[in-house]
C-alpha cells in the first residue's frame, strides 16, 4: 500500500473552516437582505421594520422578540458594507478562542447593547434632555453591538504594546461618535464596548510603559484636534445638541492644527514643556465649558453672545479635554525628559572606563568597537552601556559591559533610563544573552551571523581547506611575506601605502566609509589593534587586515576579530585568503581562542518557517549586494569553515522600525551627501535591472 500525499489547503480555506460561525452569520445576514429586498432599497422603509425593530418603544410595546429578530436586519444598503466589516472582529476572537467565545461575546454584548441603551434612554428621557427623549422613540436594526463586542474582545488578545493602543482607538471612536453625533447606534456601540472593557479588564494603562502612557496622551491630543476640524467643516447631532458647522477664518483652524501638532510631537516624546503646554490648554478649555453652563443655566442660552461660537460643540470638546486632563495628571511622571537629558547615572564613563570595564570582565566579538568615537556611554548599577544617539533613537551597540551575572539587569536599566530621556531605545547586533534580557514583549530581526573560526588544534589540512592553503603556498613562491604588526609601529612610508589604498577602495563605493560597526584607518591607530600586512617583493603592500582585541573574563585577549579589509588592485591575487589564513596560524600559535571575521549581514540560516522575515532579508540581501556585496562576502568567508552565531536587532516594535532605520543610517553613514546617497540609489537601481 503506497502513502498518498495529500495537498495541503489553501490559506484562505484553512482560515475559513475555523470561523464557521462568524461566516454563517454573514450569510444568515446577506440572505434576509435579499428576502427583505435590505439589499438594494432602504429597509427603514419597510412595512416590516417596526415588526422586527428592536428599540425602547418595542419593548415598551411588548415586542420582545426584536432583539433577536433585528439583529439580522440592516436599515440602509450602504450599511452592509460598514457592518459586514466589523465581523472582522468576531471572526479573529472565533480564530483565536473558538466559535463558543466568539458566539457568547457577540448575543452577550449585542442584547446588553440594546437592552442597556433601552434603560439610560428611559431613564434619561424623564429628565429635561432633548437628544435622550428624542432617542428614547427611536428604533434599530442591525448586529453591530455585538460586533463592537466581538471588536473589543479582540482588542484584549493582542499582544502588548498593541492591545493598549487598539483600546485607546476603539474606545475613542465610539465615545467621539457619541459625543458628535449621538444616534442610538452609537449609543449601543459605546454599551457593548465598555461591558467588554469592565468585564475583561485588558485595559490597564497604570501598568504600560512610559512609552505607552505618552503614546496615548499623544493620540488623546491628536483626536481632540480631529474632532476640532470636524466640528469646523460638517455639522453634529449629540447629546449636547444638534450643532452647525462652526466655520470661520481658515487661518485660525491653521493656527491650532500648528500648535496642537508641536505639543502632540511634545508628549509623544515625554517632553515637559509638552506637557505644560497641553495641562494649560486643557485647563482653559475645561473653565471655558463651566463657564458656559454656569451662565446658560443662570441667564438662559440665548443671553449668551454668539461671537462665542456653538454653546454645544464647547461643551462636548470641554468634556473631552476634561478627559485629557485627568489623564495628563494621572501620568504625570511620563513627561520628564528634555532635549538635552543624559543617560545613565553619574559621572559619565570614558572610553578608559569602557577599556577597563572590557579588561576585567571581558566581552563579545564587537566589544571593542565601544571604544571608537561617535559612542556614548550610559553607566548603570553594575555595569556600562555604549550607544550612539541619532535621530531620538539610542542605538546600544552589541551587549552592554560589566560582570555577565549583571547584563541582564544593565538592559532593563538602560531601556528605563533611555525612554525616560525620550529616546527611542535599542540593541543592534547584539547576542542570544541580550535577546533573553530584553521585555518579552519586545521583537527581533536577525541583522547578521558572526562568523567564528576556533583557533584550538587549527590546520589547514584536508580539501576543505584547498583554498586558503594554495593561497598560502603561492604567496611563499611568489615571495610575498605575512607580517603581524601595529599601526602605530610601522613606518611613515607603509602607513601611507595603508591610507592609499584605503582611499582607493572607498572611492569606488561612492559613499564615505561606514562607521558605527566598520572602523577606518584612525580605529586602527589604537595600540592595542593589530595589523596583518601582505608585503610583496618589491616591499609594496598587496594587502592588509586589522585586528580588534578581544577580551576574555580573565582579563587576557581571548581572541581577534577582523575589522578591516584593503587589497591594492594589481597586486597578489589570494591576498585575502592568504593573509586570514597566515592570521589564524598567528593567534592560534599565541594561544588565542577565537577568531570572528565578523558579521555577515543578510546572509542568516533561516529556518523553513520563517516567512517575511527570510523573504525581506532575501530581498535586501539581493537589493544591495551590487553596492556593499554582502553575499560574496558572506561566500567568502565560508572559506574558512566558521560556525555561526546570531546577532539581532532588538526593539520594541514595528512602529520604531521606521526612526530605527534612520537612527542606523546616520549612525553607519554619518557624513554622507544627499547627492552621495542618490547616487548610491542609482547604483542599486542599476544593478537591480541587471
Amino acid at each position: 500500500m503506497t502513502d498518498v500525499a495529500t495537498k495541503p489547503r489553501p490559506a484562505v480555506l484553512r482560515v475559513a473552516m475555523r470561523i464557521p460561525a462568524t461566516l454563517i452569520f454573514i450569510a444568515v445576514i446577506l440572505v434576509v437582505g435579499v428576502a427583505s429586498a435590505g439589499l438594494w432599497s432602504p429597509f427603514e422603509d419597510s412595512t416590516l421594520f417596526d415588526s422586527v425593530a428592536y428599540g425602547l418603544p418595542a419593548l415598551s410595546e411588548g415586542r420582545w422578540w426584536t432583539p433577536f429578530t433585528g439583529t439580522f436586519f440592516i436599515n440602509q444598503p450602504w450599511v452592509y458594507i460598514l457592518t459586514i466589516s466589523t465581523f472582522i472582529g468576531m471572526a479573529y476572537l472565533e480564530f483565536r478562542r473558538g466559535s463558543l467565545v466568539a458566539l457568547a461575546y457577540f448575543w452577550v454584548g449585542q442584547l446588553f447593547a440594546i437592552f442597556a441603551s433601552a434603560l439610560f434612554l428611559w431613564v434619561s428621557a424623564l429628565l429635561p434632555w432633548p437628544w435622550a427623549q428624542e432617542q428614547a422613540l427611536v428604533l434599530d436594526v442591525g448586529a453591530s453591538g455585538g460586533t463592537f463586542a466581538c471588536i473589543a474582545a479582540a482588542a484584549g488578545l493582542l499582544a502588548a504594546p498593541w492591545r493598549v493602543r487598539a483600546w485607546v482607538i476603539l474606545l475613542g471612536g465610539v465615545f467621539v461618535a457619541l459625543f458628535f453625533w449621538g444616534s442610538l447606534a452609537d449609543l449601543e456601540h459605546a454599551m457593548s464596548v465598555v461591558l467588554v472593557l469592565l468585564v475583561d479588564r485588558s485595559l490597564r494603562v497604570q501598568r504600560t510603559t512610559l512609552r505607552e502612557q505618552r503614546l496615548i496622551a499623544f493620540t488623546l491630543i491628536l483626536a481632540l484636534l480631529a474632532i476640532e476640524i470636524l466640528t469646523f467643516l460638517v455639522p453634529t447631532d449629540g447629546p449636547f445638541g444638534h450643532t452647525e458647522a462652526v466655520g470661520g477664518a481658515w487661518t485660525d483652524l491653521a493656527l491650532d492644527v500648528a500648535v496642537v501638532l508641536l505639543v502632540a510631537n511634545g508628549l509623544r516624546r515625554g517632553r515637559r514643556w509638552s506637557w505644560v503646554i497641553s495641562i494649560i490648554l486643557a485647563s482653559l478649555n475645561v473653565l471655558s465649558g463651566v463657564l458656559i453652563i454656569v451662565f446658560a443655566l443662570a441667564f438662559g442660552a440665548d443671553s449668551l453672545d454668539s461671537t462665542l461660537g456653538d454653546l454645544n460643540v464647547a461643551i462636548a470638546q470641554s468634556a473631552l479635554w476634561l478627559m485629557l486632563l485627568v489623564y495628563l495628571v494621572w501620568v504625570r511622571g511620563a513627561f520628564r525628559a528634555h532635549r538635552k537629558a543624559t543617560v545613565g547615572a553619574p559621572p559619565e564613563p570614558s572610553v578608559e572606563d569602557v577599556k577597563q570595564a572590557l579588561r576585567q570582565s571581558g566581552g563579545g566579538t564587537l566589544s571593542w568597537m565601544t571604544t571608537w568615537g561617535g559612542n556614548s556611554y550610559a553607566r548603570t548599577s553594575n555595569g556600562i552601556v555604549a550607544y550612539q544617539r541619532r535621530a531620538g533613537v539610542a542605538i546600544v551597540l552589541a551587549d552592554p559591559l560589566g560582570p555577565e551575572s549583571t547584563r541582564d539587569r544593565s538592559v532593563r536599566e538602560f531601556i528605563t533610563m533611555a525612554e525616560r530621556a525620550g529616546l527611542v531605545p535599542c540593541f543592534f547586533s547584539s547576542s542570544d544573552a541580550t535577546k533573553a534580557a530584553v521585555p518579552a514583549s519586545w521583537r527581533s530581526i536577525v541583522v547578521a551571523d558572526d562568523t567564528i573560526v576556533d583557533l584550538p588544534g587549527l590546520e589547514f589540512t584536508g580539501k576543505a581547506w584547498g583554498a586558503v592553503r594554495t593561497a598560502i603556498n603561492r604567496a611563499a613562491r611568489e615571495e610575498v611575506t605575512f607580517r603581524m604588526s601595529r599601526l602605530v609601529d610601522e613606518t611613515w612610508g607603509i602607513q601611507q601605502q595603508l591610507r592609499a589604498i584605503s582611499e582607493m577602495w572607498v572611492g569606488d563605493k561612492g559613499l564615505p566609509e561606514m562607521g558605527f560597526t566598520l572602523g577606518t584607518l584612525d580605529e586602527a591607530k589604537d595600540p592595542e589593534v593589530r595589523v596583518a600586512l601582505a608585503i610583496a617583493a618589491n616591499g609594496d603592500v598587496d594587502g592588509f587586515l586589522s585586528w580588534l582585541p578581544v577580551y576574555g573574563p580573565n582579563g587576557a585577549v581571548h581572541g581577534w576579530t577582523l575589522d578591516l579589509m584593503r587589497r591594492r588592485d594589481g597586486g597578489f591575487g589570494p591576498v585575502m585568503e592568504f593573509l586570514i589564513g597566515s592570521s589564524a596560524k598567528f593567534f592560534s600559535e599565541e594561544g588565542a581562542q577565537v577568531l570572528s571575521l565578523s558579521g555577515a549581514p543578510l546572509a542568516h540560516d533561516y529556518p523553513p518557517d520563517a516567512g517575511a522575515i527570510k523573504s525581506l532579508s532575501e530581498w535586501l540581501a539581493s537589493t544591495l549586494e551590487p553596492v556593499y556585496g554582502f553575499g560574496s562576502l558572506h561566500k567568502f568567508k565560508e572559506k574558512f569553515h566558521p560556525r555561526y552565531e546570531t546577532m539581532y536587532l532588538l526593539f520594541r516594535d514595528e512602529t520604531d522600525l521606521t526612526r530605527i532605520g534612520a537612527g542606523l543610517t546616520r549612525a553607519f553613514l554619518p557624513d554622507a551627501t544627499l547627492r552621495q546617497f542618490a547616487g548610491a540609489g542609482m547604483e542599486l537601481v542599476r544593478g537591480d535591472r541587471d
